[in-house]
């Protein structure tokens, strides 16, 4: 079920979106050669029990997952890009990592995602997350009442077809909420002017993700970090809107933390 929310609940969901903003920034922050994804995921563990707030991974098992995730973030290195299942590995110099973070605060969810590199970057791997950046800000831009959910989701892929890459519809944003995923499902990938027409009070999370090389991936042993099926490196990036009757809202916006 689609829900729209009114301006008081939109504000009521600032303090989630500001911190998951937060954490991310900590957490991009803190990622550097040699820490673990572990420690990642136990300092993203720390601030949520010192803010009151609650995750939305721990026991997270959705029907493709195979077992209860067991984690507060995820952590994708290099040909992951999805899911990434935090373990005992220390980041190296040139990695690729994308973090994505969930959480619930004071009843109301946010959900954001940032890739960065790790120590010296490839010249690729900048400009794959830079289209990744900008293919998330073409959707946002998209994110108006009059526009309709197509419009949002061919904005994406425009961004990311002039740079010669393929899409993968497998996954791709959602509604956000009272739970983290909910409905209308937003593709990276559409026909501008059909779907649902966007109203004011829709609370979407927008996430572009994109591999080198292909469009096609597979599950880890894990059973949910998701690879490239060809070993080509990902970038993840990931924001939480509102539509309003004028610009969208970015309820995780890191420019302001």
């Amino acid at each position: 079920m689609i829900e729209l929310h009114s301006p008081r609940e939109i504000e009521q969901m600032r303090p989630a979106g500001r911190f998951v903003a937060e954490t991310l920034t900590a957490l991009a922050q803190a990622a550097d050669v040699g820490v673990n994804l572990l420690d990642l995921d136990e300092l993203a563990a720390r601030r949520i029990k010192e803010a009151g707030a609650v995750s939305c991974y721990v026991d997270y098992h959705p029907s493709f997952g195979a077992r209860p995730f067991g984690k507060v973030l995820c952590t994708s290195v290099n040909d992951a890009v999805l899911h990434g299942l935090p373990h005992d590995y220390r980041l190296r110099d040139g990695d690729l990592l994308s973090l994505d973070f969930a959480a619930n605060v004071d009843g109301w969810v946010a959900d954001s995602a940032i890739s960065v590199v790790v120590g010296t970057p490839r010249d690729e791997d900048v400009k794959l997350i830079d289209t990744a950046t900008r293919a998330l800000e073409a959707g946002i831009a998209a994110a108006r009442p009059e526009h309709k959910l197509g419009d949002v989701s061919a904005a994406i892929a425009a961004v990311a077809r002039a740079e010669g890459l393929t899409i993968n519809t497998d996954f791709g944003g959602h509604g956000v909420g009272r739970e983290m995923h909910g409905d209308p499902q937003v593709p990276n990938d559409g026909r501008p002017g059909r779907g649902l027409r966007l109203k004011p009070g829709l609370v979407i999370a927008i996430e572009p993700w994109f591999l080198h090389t292909t469009d096609r991936i597979r599950y880890d042993a894990d059973g949910w970090t998701l690879r490239s099926a060809d070993g080509s490196r990902g970038a993840h990036v990931e924001h939480t809107i509102a539509v309003t009757d004028g610009e969208p809202i970015v309820l995780t916006d890191r420019s302001v933390v």
